[in-house]
């Protein structure tokens, strides 16, 4: 398995109506990318001071499916329109890990 993890860490003004603008366009990712295995994402729960607003957790089959999953269209028109206007700060990551992670 591949896993691609996202932190996110918005402008102060970014409205809840943008956050959740966030919430449906990443929710819609899956149905338009196939090579998506699982997709989980969300705001942070609170109680740690400095944590990142959101993250995103995508796994993938393996390294290849990523491969396509990061340029396709349909992500980069997500990351323009929705993510892009409200973005301060980003941190991302893949790793390898085992089928049953």
């Amino acid at each position: 398995m591949f896993r691609h993890v996202a932190l996110f860490r918005f402008v102060p003004d970014t409205t809840a109506e943008q956050i959740a603008a966030i919430a449906d366009g990443l929710a819609a990712l899956p149905t338009q990318i196939p090579e998506i295995r699982r997709y989980r994402f969300g705001p942070d729960a609170g109680g740690v001071e400095g944590n990142w607003d959101y993250a995103v957790v995508a796994d993938f089959d393996d390294r290849a499916a990523w491969e396509v999953y990061a340029p396709h269209p349909a992500h980069q028109a997500f990351i323009a329109e929705r993510m892009r206007p409200v973005l301060a700060d980003r941190a991302a990551l893949q790793l390898e890990l085992p089928d049953d992670s």
